[in-house]
């Protein structure tokens, strides 16, 4: 299912602010080592992270997933000058990549990389509503535990953006069965039912949805 027309695509990426060389660099790097790889955000999907930490006011970030570092380059390069990204990922290789467009860039003090299992470093945490923003986009058997250890964590009017909600399309498929499908119609269905947070999904590219802690 094309959750984005494709008719529609070029117009769509025409008409959002366009990526700068990094950006274009890294994309084209990305898809010569991982041909056809969707693994990489799009450049409208990192507009939109860019966008929503700049008006959250985000100072301290959290990313789950991180493969070549596009959504990274994005999210850190919109925090403000001491803000701070934890970057979570368990690749070396993909990471070693982002790191040379994060220099390149001139954001790499801001980015602290974590070769860990991500939900490891999220418990590590301290448990104090300090994380102002947060994006997952890793295995996605994870997000269910990931959303969990990230919500204690996040302050009052604090955002979790999920990517690849929508599965393309296979959410409304009864017959896709994967541990993958199954894990993110729990995380969806849980995050409609749960009184902590305000959500709404959108169709961006393969879905995403914002979900926004509310006070006590």
């Amino acid at each position: 299912m094309d959750i984005v027309n494709p008719a529609l695509d070029a117009y769509l990426l025409a008409h959002c602010a366009p990526p700068d060389a990094v950006l274009r660099d890294l994309a084209a790097e990305t898809r010569a080592a991982v041909p056809g790889t969707t693994m990489q955000i799009s450049q409208d999907e990192g507009e939109l992270l860019a966008m929503l930490v700049r008006l959250t006011g985000a100072r301290y970030a959290v990313e789950v997933g991180v493969f070549t570092g596009y959504s990274s380059l994005c999210v850190a390069r919109a925090l403000p000058k001491d803000g701070r990204l934890l970057a979570c990922d368990v690749s070396e290789e993909w990471t070693a990549m982002a790191r040379r467009y994060w220099e390149r860039a001139g954001i790499a003090e801001k980015i602290d990389l974590r070769l860990a299992p991500a939900l490891e470093t999220l418990e590590a945490l301290p448990r104090t509503e300090s994380v102002d923003f947060a994006f997952i986009d890793a295995d996605k058997t994870g997000y269910p535990a990931y959303y969990e250890a990230l919500v204690p964590r996040m302050r009052p009017g604090g955002l979790i953006v999920l990517d690849n909600v929508l599965r393309e399309g296979r959410v409304v498929d009864p017959d896709a069965r994967t541990e993958a499908d199954v894990a993110i119609r729990r995380i969806n269905d849980a995050i409609t039912a749960d009184s902590r947070v305000e959500s709404v999904m959108l169709p961006v590219r393969d879905g995403v949805t914002l979900v926004r802690k509310v006070a006590a």
